[in-house]
């Protein structure tokens, strides 16, 4: 069933507004814009969160008043105010160290799947009924009185997540509408998901190639960070989703293997889990961090997961795991070796000792540089280049136990013994 319109008002269930919402600044703001008896609601996200006791990050704020009108009250109150999205009704107001975004109601007046031309409105209800989800057109006053127009409290006590009205329709309007379907149900959704919905997903899926790599990048990040990942990502595979955005993406049995492992260490890297969804080698994972749009830091760790540089498994000795944790780092070799164990099928006891080991180790950074060489009468050259291998190789060998002094009077042996040769 979608979502209709009840009465725009219930009585609030909770005692009013939380968190940032009934701060000192949050006051300030609203006062501001309520001065002359106009309304202003905090709406959307942090209405839901704090419905849920979740004090939200981001606190938006909605009011009939135009932005510029918005602007020019802040500013006259002493309000520091950006104009962030101001062709969409948005601007940001900062102040006591808090930001709050302020939307002017708005009426969608053409949409494409991607975007939205949008008017300004002072109805409510039509701008409600532009949103998503039915828990997130809730609105709150400052007073505590809560707008639901849509049984948004009724989904979040029964843990479902339902579309305003025409589930389709809200897809077409941004199809990005149907990863925060697989987010939110992950994130608040009990049992299974609203067949409609589910359906609606299903059949608008061709339509997500679409969208932007960044978009993609943050909806799946966030629901690869959710408890229930492994049950939501199935979903989305069953329903043709994965395949239209990460097509690589389906390794669900090491998602859950990965995922019954990870209380060792508590979290692992965001990149382990999408690692653990794609086949090995740097093909798969190249194009994945394409599509995504991965920044650079991100799509080296993910090409390091995929393809390491280094072969790290449960069953190293002692000697290779320091190698290894020395020349990948402890959080590299740590999510390293929970995907080997959980594409081996590896107990967790079986883990303890590497990850013990690995929690502690500190890279020490080889302490000889190419200059070293060159003033002990070595010509610059490849030479160089093999005199610093070898030394490494000799500290490495010694469990990267000797000190720079050590490493010089090694080097200065072998330059001699070299030279004597010459």
């Amino acid at each position: 069933m979608t979502g209709t319109a009840d009465p725009d008002t219930v009585p609030s269930p909770h005692p009013g507004p939380i968190g940032l919402m009934a701060g000192t600044a949050a006051r300030r703001v609203m006062q501001s814009l309520m001065r002359t008896g106009q309304e202003a609601r905090f709406i959307g996200g942090c209405v839901r969160d704090a419905l849920l006791g979740i004090q939200a990050a981001d606190v938006d704020i909605a009011t009939p008043l135009p932005p510029d009108e918005v602007m020019r009250r802040l500013r006259q109150d002493g309000i520091r105010v950006i104009p962030t999205g101001i062709e969409h009704g948005t601007v940001t107001a900062l102040t006591e160290g808090a930001s709050f975004e302020i939307t002017t109601l708005r009426r969608d007046v053409e949409t494409d799947g991607r975007h939205a031309v949008v008017a300004f409105t002072d109805s409510w209800l039509e701008d409600a009924s532009r949103r998503d989800f039915t828990f997130n057109a809730m609105s709150l006053t400052p007073e505590g009185e809560l707008y639901d127009p849509f049984g948004g409290v009724r989904d979040l006590k029964t843990g479902r997540v339902r579309f305003i009205g025409q589930a389709r329709e809200r897809i077409a309007e941004d199809v990005l509408r149907i990863l925060r379907f697989f987010r939110f149900h992950a994130r608040f959704g009990q049992g299974r998901p609203d067949p409609d919905a589910l359906a609606a997903c299903a059949t608008m899926a061709p339509l997500m190639p679409s969208l932007s790599g960044e978009r993609v990048q943050q909806e799946v990040m966030k629901i690869l960070a959710q408890d229930r990942m492994v049950e939501v990502w199935r979903l989305m595979m069953d329903c043709g989703v994965v395949a239209q955005i990460l097509p690589h993406a389906t390794n669900i049995p090491r998602l859950a293997a990965l995922d019954r492992l990870e209380w060792l260490v508590g979290e692992a890297h965001p990149m382990a889990h999408l690692a653990a969804l794609l086949p090995s080698g740097l093909s798969a994972a190249a194009d994945t961090a394409e599509r995504m749009r991965l920044s650079n830091a991100n799509r080296d760790y993910l090409l390091a997961l995929c393809a390491p540089p280094v072969d790290v498994h449960p069953d190293l000795t002692v000697t290779s795991r320091r190698h290894a944790l020395q020349k990948l780092g402890p959080e590299t070799y740590r999510d390293l070796l929970l995907l080997a164990a959980a594409t081996r099928g590896t107990p967790a006891v079986e883990l303890l000792e590497a990850l013990a080991e690995a929690a502690t180790w500190i890279v020490v950074p080889f302490p000889l540089k190419g200059r070293d060489v060159l003033e002990l009468g070595i010509t610059p050259g490849p030479e160089v280049g093999v005199l610093l291998a070898a030394m490494e190789g000799w500290w490495a060998a010694r469990d990267y136990r000797p000190s720079r002094e050590d490493c010089l009077t090694e080097l200065t042996r072998r330059v001699n013994e070299r030279l004597a040769r010459e």
